[in-house]
């Protein structure tokens, strides 16, 4: 019997709906259909906490296949997560860019300024940079506080999506001729693509050791 067919087993012995085994076991609904269904398993810590509410062995619950399969996505999320965080983190630091004088205040001063003290542009393009800037650093705290290893598809949407405001942003303040700006953003991009081609090679690299 797979795990998948034993947690189902396990959960109906007890009476319980897919949505009480998820809250007593401190995760979401949408996880425990998932291992219900075979589409994923969960991660080791996640064993040893449904092993413990079902007072079986880890043994008992998943076979050693299965538990091959299970310790190599626990090691894909984790370093995905890490990798979702420093993005994150990068689209806060984007917040920098309203305090930082980097911005060229048009003809009428040569002297670069702040952003919330830009005088030189029009009001409709010093609106589009707060914006860009603003949203990028509500995607990043949006990340670092909805983030949840159960939910890896939100995760990748929010990690794409902060890259798209990225690439926007550069595009942006290179064609407004604000270099300073822009080349800051290139480099949080730069980074953040890095890290995520990085991460992508660590993981290839390691599923195929582990399949030789």
């Amino acid at each position: 019997m797979e795990f998948h067919e034993k947690l189902a087993e396990l959960r109906k012995s007890k009476g319980l709906t897919q949505e009480e085994l998820a809250e007593a076991l401190f995760v979401s609904r949408t996880a425990i259909s998932k291992w219900e269904s075979g589409r994923g398993y969960p991660s080791i810590d996640s064993l040893k906490v449904i092993s413990r509410f079902f007072a079986v062995t880890i043994d008992e619950l998943i076979c050693p296949r299965e538990m091959i399969t299970a310790a190599e996505n626990d090691k894909k999320e984790t370093l995905s997560g890490y990798i979702s965080v420093i993005c994150y983190t990068l689209d806060i630091l984007t917040a920098v860019l309203f305090f930082l004088p980097v911005f060229g205040n048009g003809a009428d001063s040569p002297a670069s300024a702040a952003l919330f003290g830009l005088t030189g542009i029009q009001p409709w393009l010093k609106a589009v940079f707060i914006a860009v800037i603003g949203i990028s650093a509500m995607i990043g705290i949006s990340g670092v506080v909805l983030s949840h290893p159960d939910q890896p598809a939100r995760n990748r949407r929010l990690t794409i999506t902060g890259m798209a405001l990225s690439v926007t942003a550069v595009g942006i303040f290179i064609a407004a001729r604000q270099p300073y700006a822009g080349i800051i953003c290139f480099s949080f991009l730069v980074i953040k693509a890095w890290l995520m081609a990085k991460g992508n090679k660590d993981l290839k690299g390691n599923c195929e050791n582990e399949n030789k």
